[in-house]
């Protein structure tokens, strides 16, 4: 079995990006800032390190995303890991990692980085997922045990 997994929560770093394909299936950009925070065992002094995900949502979760985030706003990205390779101008080749977005929660309105008002901690959170191909117009089935091969 093979899982491809990723789950990350971080502040955007910039406004995302919404295209359209020539096909006309939106796709929308946008980079994910995560911080690591430790303390040095030698200094004792507070240590932080800043990791950038660029992550790609497509269809309705693109037009969500461009819709409601905006630079510095607190999310959460649950999707895949897919590496894209190509060749530039000069002939070398090129590699870029990116996390093709699933599911998308947004934080609590107002929330920037790492800032949550006393009166919004409260509020729901949605929760937006992008439609499986499979499930797509039909009803959710319940799953016999006997026919799960393994």
């Amino acid at each position: 079995m093979n899982l491809n997994k990723v789950i990350i929560i971080g502040n955007l770093a910039a406004d995302p990006e919404l295209r359209s394909t020539p096909s006309g299936q939106s796709v929308c950009n946008f980079r994910l800032a995560t911080n690591r925070i430790w303390l040095d065992k030698n200094s004792r002094q507070k240590q932080q390190e800043t990791e950038f995900h660029t992550v790609v949502a497509w269809g309705r979760l693109a037009e969500i995303a461009s819709q409601f985030l905006t630079k510095g706003a607190l999310a959460m990205v649950e999707g895949r890991l897919r590496t894209r390779s190509w060749q530039d101008a000069s002939g070398n080749k090129k590699y870029r990692t990116e996390i093709v977005a699933q599911t998308l929660q947004l934080g609590p309105r107002g929330a920037k980085m790492g800032t949550t008002p006393k009166d919004q901690s409260k509020e729901e959170i949605p929760i937006i997922e992008e439609p499986s191909t499979e499930s797509a117009g039909k009803e959710e089935e319940e799953i016999d045990v006997k026919e799960i091969p393994f």
